[in-house]
């Protein structure tokens, strides 16, 4: 059975089946076809296999950048298969403004939407005009305008009711180009006279800084999401500690960054065999050597049993764990 350690960035051992890369819809589906268990992934920055995938792995590669302009905007139809940093870097390139505050963030295009990616005071649905794809039902294409997409915090329509029902194949993105810098977030607030290019190389920078290189250990980003609750709660938790951080949301919640709450109870650092979790940013879970889905599960759990019992907040992992059936929850 083939690797899967190579293609997915926390590099657990396991093993599926089959690997398939796909790079239009055709070969999709004759691909697709052989197995009665497929899993699909892009750049597997989001997904950790913790066991052998008794299936299909399919891999996205469908490419392309695609560019037109309006008088107010700058128009793109990207293939999903495409690397999300390589398509921020092409924008800042080419004066193509708007994305800069999402550099570095691993993955492709085509997960973009699903997880509705965002950092540094920016998410990707201000961005994006609409997600073209395919049924797998009846192969019908689809495309779907923002609104229809029901993007929400780190979540979308493709989480939800079209969850493996479909194959994105295109994200179209409308960038104006009156946009206005955003610094409000974070370190990005020291920035004198920001401009879109200084916003993208400070981002570079305070990622490299603060995140682990999965090159050097593997690891799929913020392992959890920040939870968002309501402001009494909130009231409660400051009032017991001064130093808690808090975005509002709407008018009735706030947002807690999970790394504080993780930091609070003492697991920067702590490991449980080859899993740690990152002494510089206690969200990432990485893979310091001869991990195993067990011990990423345990400490895992760990972790949100603690924050359960001192905060009253559960914590929800951020990335998609695979069994040997496919999507599992912990």
């Amino acid at each position: 059975m083939p690797s899967l350690q190579s293609y997915h960035t926390f590099g657990l051992s396991a093993s599926s089946q089959q690997i398939t890369p796909f790079s239009d819809i055709t070969s999709f589906f004759a691909a697709r076809s052989q197995y009665t268990s497929n899993y699909l992934l892009g750049g597997g920055s989001n997904t950790i296999f913790l066991k052998d995938f008794e299936g299909q792995v399919l891999i996205n590669r469908i490419l392309g950048i695609e560019h037109t302009e309006t008088a107010k905007a700058h128009e793109l139809r990207v293939g999903a298969g495409e690397n999300w940093h390589e398509l921020v870097a092409t924008c800042v390139k080419n004066g193509w403004y708007g994305l800069e505050n999402l550099a570095l963030i691993p993955g492709s295009v085509g997960a973009c939407p699903i997880q509705n990616i965002g950092a540094y005071g920016v998410e990707v649905e201000t961005f994006i005009s609409s997600v073209e794809g395919v049924a797998f039902s009846d192969k019908a294409h689809f495309e779907l305008s923002a609104q229809q997409c029901q993007f929400g915090y780190r979540d979308s329509v493709f989480k939800h009711d079209l969850a493996g029902e479909t194959l994105i194949t295109h994200v179209n993105f409308s960038l104006p180009k009156q946009n206005e810098v955003v610094t409000t977030y974070g370190e990005l607030a020291a920035l004198e006279s920001p401009t879109p290019d200084k916003i993208f190389e400070e981002v570079i920078r305070i990622r490299k800084a603060k995140l682990p290189d999965p090159a050097q250990f593997g690891n799929a980003g913020s392992f959890f999401k920040n939870p968002i609750i309501e402001n009494h709660h909130y009231a409660v938790l400051s009032n017991k500690y001064n130093d808690v951080p808090g975005y509002a949301v709407g008018t009735d919640h706030t947002k807690v960054p999970a790394a504080w709450l993780i930091d609070k109870l003492g697991f920067k650092g702590r490991a449980i065999n080859g899993v740690r979790c990152h002494p510089t940013q206690p969200l990432v879970l990485t893979n310091t050597g001869g991990a195993t889905g067990k011990d990423l599960v345990s400490l895992a759990r760990e972790i949100m049993l603690s924050v359960q019992g001192r905060f009253s907040i559960t914590l929800e992992p951020e990335v998609r764990l695979v069994g040997k059936e496919g999507l599992i929850e912990l």
